[in-house]
């Protein structure tokens, strides 16, 4: 690293060599650590300091203005990645005379991510929220539709006999995996225009305003999703701390020239620092950076898991189970094609904190409700609130038992005795630890609801006997849910 950290501070970079060095961790390959403590008194201390030239998007790269403004919209590349994902191909096409060369020399060239799992491999992760969203079906359209077509109307930029080296579909995998795992959104300053201005309207920078990992998945990050106007970037150095859940102790930051990694808290001598891809579920740390976080979990009693765990349910489950050979009917399409009108979820969430979304029990009761209620519903406008009776009851469990189904096997006790196997690869230990980790929420929610129906047996027996109790269903105040991710 030696080069990197020389070519860095020879483009105007500055970095605290005393404070902070590069080295192998074990489990977390490359990354930051402390080599002086950083006391109380030096919190807030910045660790180093880059140009924003130094940064590495289209906005900075030559090749969007040298390929032309208009033929680069023209086959599109402006939107999505594929834009940064050539022009990060082209300046290491250009070898020693390319400015970023030695910051590129410097990513990994292979990755842990399903992205580039054998299809063996990847049945390990049936079920999980992972499979859709690996994405390479569409980063592969991309590439023969757009990438593949536009450097062909350029020899001169990509000559012939560079293509089967620097232009190939592996290469276009590598470079937008190091996308999707080191990137960050980087909001953009005052007087840079977009290339596609007339489509996004310019915002002025705001000072000291923290720059985000990038967190989307590597085809659909059109919109960085804040309402602030953000180009992805590689921004060199920044990308070489790791993060881990709840470990958070420094925090990029930018200014209108500069950007800065600062500490947020005091770090001891050898630790390690890092930065934040924000916590999420194993899940989506798998598929974007091919890692997962095991720490101590309260809603596994202490045992390690990741306390960002989700499952997605999605809707079109709740339907068949609810509908059965039905679901095509007339009648049940047109109430699902009004509730995604109505601004439905199309896909519930349920966390560590194992409830059923309100969504998802009001989808149900929807599909339950007699003619003369549905007519009434449509009058009203709104859809039915999310009771908890003996009539959902036992769908919902349905819908979780089924939900379980989908993958390999429904068993915890399975996968909790795969996992202590020692001879697993690390891309099956992984999806093992996916999968459980999703299996251990549902089999939780299935707690929850034999407790929930049980409190509806004691309102049962208390109203036979002249009493009258109310039972919270326990999902009114969720909102668990969402629209489908990709």
């Amino acid at each position: 690293m030696n080069d990197f950290i020389a070519w860095f501070q020879h483009n105007g970079g500055v970095l605290d060599t005393l404070m902070m060095g590069i080295t192998d961790f074990p489990g977390s390959g490359r990354g930051a650590v402390a080599l002086q403590e950083y006391t109380c008194s030096s919190e807030n201390h910045t660790i180093f300091t880059l140009p924003r030239s130094l940064i590495l998007s289209t906005q900075t790269s030559t090749l969007p203005s040298v390929f032309g403004l208009e033929a680069w919209k023209k086959h599109k590349l402006h939107k999505g990645w594929v834009g940064l994902i050539l022009c990060m191909m082209w300046e290491e096409a250009q070898g020693s005379q390319g400015r970023w060369i030695t910051y590129l020399a410097s990513l990994p060239t292979q990755f842990d991510t399903p992205m580039f799992w054998s299809d063996e491999e990847l049945q390990e992760l049936q079920g999980t929220a992972v499979v859709d969203k690996i994405g390479r079906d569409e980063a592969e359209r991309d590439y023969h539709e757009k990438l593949a077509p536009a450097i062909k109307t350029r020899p001169d930029l990509f000559p012939s006999d560079q293509i089967d080296t620097w232009y190939t579909l592996h290469r276009y995998h590598v470079t937008g995996s190091r996308i999707l795992s080191r990137s960050f959104n980087v909001e953009r300053w005052e007087g840079e225009v977009e290339q596609d201005a007339e489509d996004v309207p310019t915002e002025d920078s705001k000072e000291d305003s923290r720059a985000n990992t990038s967190i989307g998945s590597a085809m659909d990050v059109d919109d960085p999703g804040d309402g602030e106007e953000a180009d992805i970037a590689m921004v060199p150095m920044a990308d070489i701390l790791n993060a881990r859940y709840d470990s958070v102790n420094a925090k990029l930051f930018y200014e209108k020239d500069h950007l800065h990694m600062v500490t947020t808290k005091p770090i001891d001598a050898g630790e390690q620092i890092f930065n934040t891809y924000g916590d999420l579920p194993n899940s989506d740390l798998l598929r974007r950076y091919g890692h997962v976080d095991l720490v101590p979990c309260p809603h596994l009693k202490g045992a390690l898991g990741n306390p960002q765990d989700v499952v997605e349910i999605r809707a079109d489950l709740v339907v068949n189970v609810v509908c059965g050979d039905a679901s095509n009917d007339e009648t049940y399409r047109q109430r699902i094609d009004w509730w995604l009108d109505e601004g439905g979820d199309d896909v519930f969430i349920i966390d560590t904190d194992p409830i059923i979304p309100a969504a998802l029990t009001s989808l149900t009761r929807l599909l339950l409700l007699t003619q003369e209620e549905w007519e009434k519903t449509l009058e009203k406008g709104r859809p039915p609130k999310s009771k908890f009776d003996l009539q959902v009851s036992p769908l919902l469990r349905r819908i979780i038992e089924t939900r379980l189904t989908g993958y390999q096997s429904p068993d915890l006790e399975v996968d909790t005795k795969l996992l202590a196997s020692e001879s697993l690869t690390l891309n099956k230990r992984h999806a093992i630890v996916v999968r459980l980790g999703e299996k251990q929420i549902l089999a939780g929610v299935l707690d929850t609801l034999r407790l929930m129906e049980a409190a509806l047996s004691d309102v049962g027996s208390n109203e036979s006997k002249g009493k009258r109790r109310v039972v919270s269903g326990g999902t009114a105040g969720e909102t668990k849910s969402k629209k489908a991710r990709h």
